[in-house]
């Protein structure tokens, strides 16, 4: 009998502040241990918390876009815990009623949609960071990172396999930097996720789950998900238990391992916090954010499909990310009955050229109106796939626009039907051999001839058009 497996994400975005969620200390990566810390971030006594309008925002930005309800009064509350990078010994964050309830994210998974929804997302303080290294033996603390303000979004437990919970992070990944709440640095801790995972029967109730924490990266968040799937397999199919319990993944040796055991609520003693008032949201300052949104990734992909003639697929990568959305939608607004072709360039050369070169598309050298002078001249019949793709590469590396480099290089497309058919009458004459072999049945001939045309045009032949002719030519 198979097994199901459940599996809900808990997913911390750094939100895009400059200053920490209850202090006005900097939230800026890289600086040198504990210089960013301030009073309140390590709790001297005396100090009062004030909450961060520029992350309460972002909060309500995310909420807004993803159906959520935005909450007009949420509570903070103290998540009481000791450890060694947490000053106060509780973490400010928000428990019974938190500033977004709701909401879903659509992921594609082999071109079927799936709606994930979402509990919560709610606001904290991050902790700061237990250093292991060069300290001859010893353990240090950075407090740096104690007050950075944090969104953590929970998702219901729709996911059914870790290729799941991949396409809804990377599409949770491209929201929050969509919307601009979050940069989306994994490698820096601005965007990292918590894995619950259990396995159950088909139809039977939820089984034990195990929380694999902070995973900073898709490739470590899908084999953690695979490892601890099939341990709890071999465990449960061997007789055993899950216990409900906290694990890491070390992606040296590729498994998880038993952290602590799991905590409930409970543990925790939540309570709300004193020294801070309930967060009030009106109506009018939600309105006034809603007005500042950008076209949302759903919307564009619905307006891609239907204003270019899209299929779902390039609309759905084509709204992937908000660089490569914007990029492509400035090349199809001026060349709209070219937009699958913009599309197909898009998707292929430029995307593959920015891979071989390290960059995003917030980076890429060539501006979207210069790729669109090489899209009108393959439209146009002036230059083949080929000839373009030589064009494209002299224009990415600095040589100047579409048509300079054609001029220069000679690279015009001969498509005048009366010098092609002189063209293949003289390559019938010079290959008798050939000719009487395609006609004797052999098919490879054919492109052997096709061949010597378009090396006696030194590849300038349209490649279609020359097909034809000599298809006419040897009475095809």
């Amino acid at each position: 009998m198979s097994w199901e497996v459940v599996i809900g994400l808990e997913t911390h975005a750094q939100l895009s502040t400059a200053s920490k969620i209850f202090s006005g200390a900097s939230t800026a990566f890289g600086a040198a241990p504990n210089t960013q810390a301030s009073a309140v971030d390590i709790a001297l006594p005396g100090v009062l918390p004030v909450a961060n309008r520029g992350a309460v925002e972002r909060a309500i930005r995310f909420g807004i876009a993803v159906g959520g309800q935005v909450r007009q009064r949420s509570i903070f509350a103290r998540k009481n815990y000791f450890y060694p990078d947490l000053p106060k010994g509780y973490q400010i964050s928000q428990y019974e009623q938190p500033i977004v309830t709701g909401g879903a994210i659509r992921i594609t998974i082999d071109e079927q949609e799936k709606l994930i929804r979402l509990t919560r997302a709610h606001l904290e303080e991050d902790a700061g960071k237990s250093l292991h290294e060069d300290f001859h033996g010893m353990s240090g603390i950075d407090l740096n990172r104690a007050g950075t303000p944090l969104l953590e979004i929970v998702s219901e437990p729709d996911l059914r396999s870790a290729e799941e919970a991949v396409a809804y992070a990377k599409a949770l990944h491209a929201l929050v930097r969509w919307i601009g709440i979050c940069d989306g640095n994994m490698q820096e801790g601005s965007f990292r996720c918590d894995a619950n995972v259990s396995i159950r029967r088909p139809g039977e109730a939820l089984g034990t789950r195990c929380e694999i924490k902070n995973l900073n990266s898709f490739r470590f968040l899908e084999r953690a998900i695979v490892f601890e799937i099939a341990r709890q397999i071999e465990i449960l199919e061997d007789g055993g238990r899950i216990v409900q319990e906290t694990r890491l993944y070390d992606p040296e040796r590729d498994e998880t391992r038993s952290m602590r055991s799991k905590e409930d609520a409970q543990d925790y003693r939540y309570f709300p916090d004193p020294d801070l008032l309930p967060l009030e949201v009106t109506p009018a300052w939600i309105a006034e954010i809603e007005r500042t949104l950008p076209e949302l990734p759903e919307v564009r992909r619905q307006r891609f499909m239907r204003e270019y003639d899209l299929p779902a697929y390039d609309a759905a990568v084509l709204t992937a990310g908000r660089e490569i959305s914007d990029y492509f939608d400035a090349l199809a607004t001026g060349l709209p009955q070219q937009a699958k072709l913009a599309a197909n360039w898009v998707m292929g050369e430029v995307s593959a050229r920015l891979n071989r070169a390290g960059l995003d598309f917030d980076s890429v050298p060539l501006a979207s109106d210069a790729l669109a002078g090489l899209l009108v001249r393959i439209a146009d019949g002036t230059l083949s796939g080929k000839m373009a793709k030589d064009v494209f590469e002299a224009m990415w590396n600095g040589e100047g626009s579409a048509d300079r480099i054609i001029e220069a290089r000679g690279l015009r497309q001969i498509s005048d039907s009366g010098a092609l058919e002189r063209l293949v009458a003289d390559v019938l004459q010079a290959n008798p051999a050939q000719v009487a072999e395609y006609r004797a049945g052999k098919e490879k001939a054919f492109n052997f001839l096709v061949g010597q045309c378009m090396k006696a045009s030194k590849g300038k032949a349209n490649p279609a058009q020359l097909s034809e002719i000599l298809k006419k030519t040897l009475g095809i």
